[in-house]
């Protein structure tokens, strides 16, 4: 019998946590080996392994307890990889060589799958003087342009997506030029943004006062903090970005705030982290642990709560001593402050069991009460682990003690601490936990609310047949054993029709005991007015939230996957329409004869031009690409341009958007050079093509201009009725079924994120 709770659950696993040589031959032939690798490997630093290993074993066996997916993924393979999530990289100087090193360094974190995060807010503003070279400032939006192709060249070498975040101050002269960069949306694609927003800041945007846009002892404009504080919201409103940290709060709950000041985040907001600071992150996997669920008794079984999470803690505190890391400065940050962050996954599914409707004050209130058990339960198992092993080096117990954090923790657990010292600075946080989700047999992400109750995907199964599969959310699962087909209880509620101010009182009531932070997306709906949009990032900084990030679908951001729950009757699951993998279904069909255009491209260099030959197909009165073909008498060319000829064709006869074609070719590189064309430099050959692509698109109307997406989809279009558009496809699957999740944009088919 299989140990996994859904098909897609045992796919996730095998795409992307399951040990195999190069060749894809599997290494784990089971869940439960990778479990045993996992254990052995976090057991090896101990004193007892083979000890260890059973009971770290037990807690990864059942999927109680999910390490962040790098640790699933890479322990105990001996592979060249960090285990590690997310980077922040080191401050920024102010000089050329300081920036480009900084450039380097990141490429190097990124090439081992790391994501990163960047304060710009240390480089001169646009149009400052360079002093000895005569020459003024190009600022920081440039050099973040500088990143952005970076980060697309190391995806396109073979490495593992990179995501970043980049930080800016609400002070920086160029912040404003900052809130608006996502307005293009060509630029800064690799990029999440977030505004550093400071108590001075938010005082003076209740009290419409002044705010003066500072560098070093110049004030360089002077300007309303309201009307700063509205173009934020503005932007965000219309592009999801940025995003804003409340840093002055994170600076002052920080329990290492004597050590270290913090001005940046990783990619996805949980890791507010110093220069060179990591994540390590780990999730407790809540509905597993509700017994009696959806009977008058249910319940957390809080005894066993404790016991997971101090297992959990020690896996995590030895996996800070059996990771790699890019570069030294992050192993000594790492090892000398050995910050861990523990958090779950799997909160509304588990509030659903008890009988607790998502959103409401009785569930913000039990949300507090487990938070603040886990809590409690990590910081005594790190005393304890400090005993045995010995606290942080950094450790110092009056300055750790007199953080904003630990003044509300518990007073044994602070006379615990000051006795004996703590193994780790910090140890909770909530990240993106949309693919370990899936894998746990699809459990709610995070603290989120449950997004979709059940939706339907088309699996290519190994005899060429196609099966459809329900993809149905844990919590409904277990309600379908129990109940059969009885409609589903009034207290079961999803991302699209909670009010987004109850998103806001659950990530406060779990943030009051998350000493890092939380990756919490609140899900708006389109139609929401500007005013309320507003008061739900007032409402984040009144009630104690560390950051706020919402999601409002429209014309820019795309719609997210379309649910098929009516808000106002609960009633039995139905399966979302949509929600297919593109590329399993039927390919379009071929006709007799299509339109087409031939294009020359003479590569310098090369001896022979290629003949690029795209047709094109017309559905419902629009046309759109069908099949390319690519010629030239240079040999050296046959066997790749052959090959990447019947990929792309592939793709374009699957239907959807496939305007990510051109993205993805013009982001090559060639590390031999590339060439001058038409006025502008083109990175390879490759690129050429994707640029000759892109042509084409924008000539047939098929896409809006020169790096802008999609302008029309006629496949896209044909819907069934009452069924709304379904946005746009995945990039790694061609599904339709794309989500916002914990900052995250996130295929619920194949796990696939944004951030990687």
């Amino acid at each position: 019998m299989s140990r996994f709770h859904a098909p897609i659950a045992e796919s996730i696993w095998d795409m992307k946590y399951r040990f195999k040589e190069a060749d894809g031959t599997p290494i784990d032939g089971s869940v439960e080996d990778s479990w045993r690798r996992i254990a052995r490997a976090l057991a090896e630093v101990e004193k007892d392994p083979a000890r260890w290993e059973e009971e770290f074993y037990a807690a990864l066996e059942g999927f109680r307890f999910l390490p962040a997916g790098r640790i699933t993924a890479g322990a105990g393979t001996g592979r060249s990889v960090t285990l590690f999530n997310c980077f922040v990289m080191g401050t920024i100087p102010d000089t050329m060589e300081g920036i480009f090193t900084g450039l380097k360094e990141a490429a190097l974190t990124m090439q081992q799958g790391g994501g990163i995060g960047y304060d710009f807010s240390t480089i001169r503003p646009r149009g400052a003087p360079v002093a000895g070279v005569a020459a003024d400032a190009s600022g920081p939006l440039s050099f973040m342009d500088v990143w952005d192709a970076m980060c697309r060249t190391i995806m396109s070498a073979g490495s593992r997506r990179g995501a970043m975040m980049a930080t800016m101050r609400c002070d920086h002269p160029d912040i404003e030029a900052f809130i608006e960069a996502k307005r293009d949306p060509a630029r800064l694609r690799m990029f999440n943004l977030s505004v550093l927003v400071t108590d001075a800041f938010m005082a003076a945007v209740k009290a419409d006062g002044p705010w003066e846009l500072v560098f070093g002892d110049k004030v360089y404009k002077t300007v309303q903090a309201r009307d700063l504080w509205n173009r934020i919201m503005r932007s965000t409103f219309d592009y999801a970005e940025p995003g804003v940290i409340f840093i002055d709060r994170i600076n002052t709950m920080n329990n290492l705030g004597y050590a270290e000041t913090i001005a940046a985040t990783n990619p996805c907001g949980e890791q507010p982290l110093p220069p060179y600071g990591a994540c390590l992150l780990g999730s407790i996997n809540l509905p597993v642990l509700v017994t009696g669920a959806f009977e008058p008794g249910a319940a957390m079984d809080m005894a066993a709560l404790d016991r997971l999470v101090r297992v959990a803690v020690r896996m995590m505190d030895n996996t800070v001593d059996a990771s790699r890391f890019p570069l030294p400065e992050q192993a000594a940050e790492a090892k000398a402050k050995r910050r861990i962050g523990l958090g779950v996954t799997g909160l509304a599914d588990a509030l659903l069991m008890v009988g607790l409707r998502y959103g409401s004050e009785e569930a913000a209130r039990v949300t507090e009460v487990w938070m603040h058990a886990i809590a409690r339960a990590a910081y005594l198992a790190s005393v304890d682990l400090a005993k045995e092993k010995g606290a942080f080096p950094l450790f110092d117990a009056t300055g750790f003690l007199a953080s904003g954090n630990m003044q509300q923790m518990d007073r044994d657990v602070r006379e615990a601490i000051a006795r004996h010292g703590i193994r780790n600075a910090l140890l909770t946080s909530v990240a993106p936990t949309g693919t370990i989700s899936l894998y746990a047999g699809n459990v709610s992400s995070g603290i989120e609310p449950v997004f979709a109750y059940a939706y339907t995907r088309k699996v290519l199964q190994k005899d060429g047949s196609r099966t459809e599969e329900e993809v149905v959310d844990y919590a409904v699962r277990l309600w379908r054993e129990k109940h059969g087909d009885t409609p589903l209880p009034a207290h079961f509620v999803n991302a699209q029709t909670l009010p987004p101010l109850d998103h806001v009182r659950m990530q406060s009531a779990a943030q009051k005991w998350v000493d890092s932070s939380i990756s919490k997306t609140i899900n708006c709906p389109v139609d929401i007015s500007f005013d309320d949009f507003k008061e739900v990032y007032m409402a984040a900084w009144d009630q104690g939230c560390k950051g706020c990030t919402t999601y409002r679908p429209n014309e820019v951001t795309g719609s997210v996957l379309t649910v098929s729950e009516k808000a106002a009757t609960p009633a039995a699951a139905q399966p979302v329409t949509g929600g297919e993998v593109v590329y399993l279904s039927d390919p379009l069909d071929r006709p007799a004869a299509l339109e087409g255009q031939t294009y020359k491209v003479k590569w310098p260099g090369s001896e022979h031009a290629l003949y690029i030959t795209i047709n094109d197909i017309v559905i419902a009165g629009h046309r759109r690409p069908f099949e390319v073909f690519i010629n030239s008498k240079n040999m050296e060319h046959f066997a790749w341009t052959v090959a990447l000829t019947r990929m792309i064709s592939a793709v374009f006869r699957r239907g959807g958007d496939i305007s990510f074609v051109v993205e993805e070719l013009k982001a090559v590189f060639d590390p031999r050079g590339g060439a001058w064309m038409e006025g502008r430099y083109i990175p390879s050959i490759l690129a050429a093509i994707g640029g000759v692509i892109e042509r084409h698109l924008i000539d047939i109307g098929f896409i809006e201009g020169e790096g802008l997406g999609l302008k029309s989809d006629p496949k896209a279009e044909v819907l069934r009725v009452g069924e709304a558009p379904r946005g746009k496809a995945c990039p790694s699957c061609g599904s339709y079924d794309l989500r916002m999740v914990e900052g995250c944009l996130t295929c619920g088919s194949c796990g696939h994120s944004k951030c990687g």
